[in-house]
């Protein structure tokens, strides 16, 4: 490296420093606030937060520096999630046009948001609730479009940022006892196309992200290490590789699934 370019060697510098702080003192709060204060980015907007992978993408955006915003309609159950991560946790039923507004509203500028909500019923076609059909599409789809609506009106007035609506297989294939839940889902992947074709034109990134098998969790363990099943932590790494992605190459829909799932 030349001398012409003190400032590169001085970001190098500063960059190896901040590792090496990173490895010697994992245990230390007030270096991870400085880290992530170093890299921040915008605001992060996580509808539809759980244990699962909602959990696993809001540590991980935390962890690259966003501004976290937890939704959810139970709120009591982000506490330790949002004290953990440092976000805000907001109530918000994601099917009520009222509360979806508000949550916007109270969030403020907007660089990424992402939508997980959905209502699974199974059973056989003709014994289905229609009360509890009707719900499954309320949370699965229309719910997602009251967010996609309101993330889109905050992002084009800053002409950029990142929509994201977590799919499923049954958004590409319908199986038996399971017609809901796959009308909500085929329904949220035309949302989704049909705001990435509207919207990339205007600077908003939109992606469609297929779940095509089961996540692992404390009640779905992996049999024998196998990996078998989807690790959340890793399905986390292909979102940020949305939020991240060029926008000479932006993908509108991806799918991920264990290796061992047939499709």
């Amino acid at each position: 490296m030349d001398g012409d370019h003190p400032s590169e060697s001085i970001h190098l510098s500063r960059a190896s420093w901040l590792l090496a702080l990173r490895v010697v003192n994992a245990s230390g709060h007030w270096l991870e606030d400085f880290l992530m204060n170093d890299r921040s980015h915008g605001t992060a907007l996580i509808i539809g937060v759980g244990d699962g992978l909602s959990a696993s993408l809001a540590r991980l955006l935390a962890r690259e520096g966003y501004r976290l915003v937890l939704a959810a309609r139970d709120t009591d159950k982000l506490a330790d999630l949002a004290q953990e991560t440092k976000a805000d946790a907001r109530r918000c039923d994601a099917s009520e046009p009222r509360d979806v507004a508000a949550l916007f509203q109270a969030t403020g500028p907007l660089e990424v948001m992402i939508y997980n909500p959905s209502y699974r019923i199974r059973g056989p076609l003709i014994e289905l609730d229609p009360v509890e059909v009707r719900r499954s599409l309320e949370i699965t789809a229309f719910g997602a479009f009251l967010a996609g609506q309101q993330a889109a009106r905050a992002m084009l007035a800053r002409g950029k940022g990142t929509i994201l609506f977590t799919g499923a297989s049954a958004g590409v294939k319908g199986y038996p006892r399971s017609a809901p839940f796959a009308m909500g889902k085929f329904a949220l992947r035309g949302l989704a196309q049909s705001m990435a074709r509207e919207l990339h034109p205007q600077g908003i990134h939109v992606g469609h992200v297929v779940i095509d098998g089961g996540i692992r969790s404390a009640r779905r363990s992996d049999p024998e290490g196998r990996d078998a099943t989807l690790d959340p932590d890793s399905i986390a790494q292909s979102y940020l590789y949305l939020i991240r992605q060029p926008r000479d190459s932006w993908t509108w829909e991806i799918e991920v699934r264990p290796w061992l799932e047939t499709f």
